[in-house]
């Protein structure tokens, strides 16, 4: 990834900022006119970078388009089950039990014994039901043991409740059930936070890093550090373009997403204050990647090992419910981690203002603790 700063315009360039040398220890004090400079040579440096605006805006709306597409209705595929012969038990349901029934399986009939074992084997079919007399005989695959448990536990289900009633015996306990999600909840709900916390982490990380070598290699470190630009305005500059870009694409990713389907619920709007932490805690990622390393292939290399793992072990990018706890464990000390959940919680889950309190005051932490660490290995020159 090129660097989000481009190669044709530097601060320098601008006319605004002059390269003269100062007395040591007489730096002059903020600048606003410095500051918007800074601030415009770098904006226009991003917009130039082909390679920063992709993988900073369209690499991550790639993956909510396609998961927002795709996997649209957030549920799971019906099992599929053959019914060989004359199957009384479930020809003869009510209707409104046959009806739940087609809610979780799909029934084929006009198949033979053969042909229906056959496409068992090819994992076409989760399942093979006969009866005989007052026995019901069911295959399964063992290629798909989702489908076949799912199989078994809805047909287990069904000779349960028809036992009962040709007995006539009502069952002590009974089991009510409903969803605490509504039934418009689509994949994207999920996909659009994860990708907005994804696509904050590289815009930040690689913005940072990338830039800082290439200044330093170009001199321009050296240049401003020698013109009478407070060192404030310099940073604040940096900053603010940063969280520009972030906020600038949590409306971008935020908009797609809610053509596709997204819905925000509870307090959504807190997503702008998670959105500027969680930024600023990967601009400290990005600002020690850029003071160790030494060129922008190996600061390019070290922000990709710090977030494209972060993305699959923080529930960017695939949900950690059913991850093995380690991964949950790892998830709770990861910044990105922090981000997502507390950008889940609020925009999609249906959480209050205080569900992002927590996540906001640990990625500013983070932010504090990695930048007093990369400014023991910062350098304003080549060495």
């Amino acid at each position: 990834m090129s660097s989000v700063i481009g190669s044709e315009t530097s601060p320098t360039d601008t006319g605004d900022v002059p390269v003269t040398a100062t007395p040591e220890g007489r730096r002059p004090r903020f600048s606003s006119n410095a500051f918007r400079s800074l601030a415009v040579a770098m904006w226009k440096g991003f917009v130039r970078d082909r390679a920063a605006v992709f993988f900073t805006l369209f690499f991550p709306l790639f993956f909510i388009i396609i998961f927002g597409t795709v996997f649209t209705d957030g549920g799971t595929a019906k099992g599929k089950i053959a019914l060989v012969g004359d199957v009384s038990v479930i020809q003869q349901l009510p209707p409104d039990a046959k009806a739940a029934i087609d809610k979780t399986l799909e029934l084929k009939t006009g198949l033979t014994r053969d042909e229906a074992l056959h496409e068992l084997r090819k994992d076409d079919l989760d399942g093979v039901l006969e009866q005989h007399g007052n026995r019901l005989e069911l295959k399964v695959s063992n290629g798909d043991q989702v489908g076949a448990a799912t199989v078994q536990g809805v047909l287990g289900s069904v000779v349960d409740s028809t036992n009962i009633a040709v007995t006539g015996q009502q069952p002590r306990y009974t089991l009510s059930s409903s969803s605490v999600q509504d039934e418009s909840l689509k994949a994207i709900q999920y996909v659009t936070p994860g990708m907005i916390g994804y696509g904050i982490a590289v815009g930040a990380t690689f913005g940072a890093a990338t830039t800082l070598v290439e200044w330093r290699k170009r001199k321009v470190l050296r240049r401003l550090r020698l013109a009478p630009v407070p060192t404030s305005s310099i940073v604040t500059s940096r900053v603010a373009v940063s969280l520009a870009i972030a906020l600038f694409q949590l409306a971008v990713f935020v908009g797609v997403g809610m053509v596709l389907g997204l819905r925000l619920t509870g307090s959504w709007y807190m997503a702008v204050p998670l959105t500027l932490c969680g930024t600023l805690a990967f601009l400290s990622i990005g600002l020690f990647c850029g003071s160790v390393a030494t060129s922008s292939e190996a600061a390019v290399g070290m922000a990709n090992l710090i977030t494209l793992p972060m993305g699959f072990l923080s529930g960017a990018f695939i949900p950690l419910e059913a991850a093995p706890g380690w991964i949950q464990a790892i998830a709770k000390v990861l910044p990105m981690g922090w981000l997502v959940q507390g950008l889940k919680d609020t925009m999609v889950r249906g959480e209050g203002p205080a569900a992002a309190i927590l996540p906001m005051l640990l990625t500013l932490g983070f932010a504090a603790v990695v930048t007093l660490i990369a400014t023991r290995f910062f350098s304003w020159e080549d060495s």
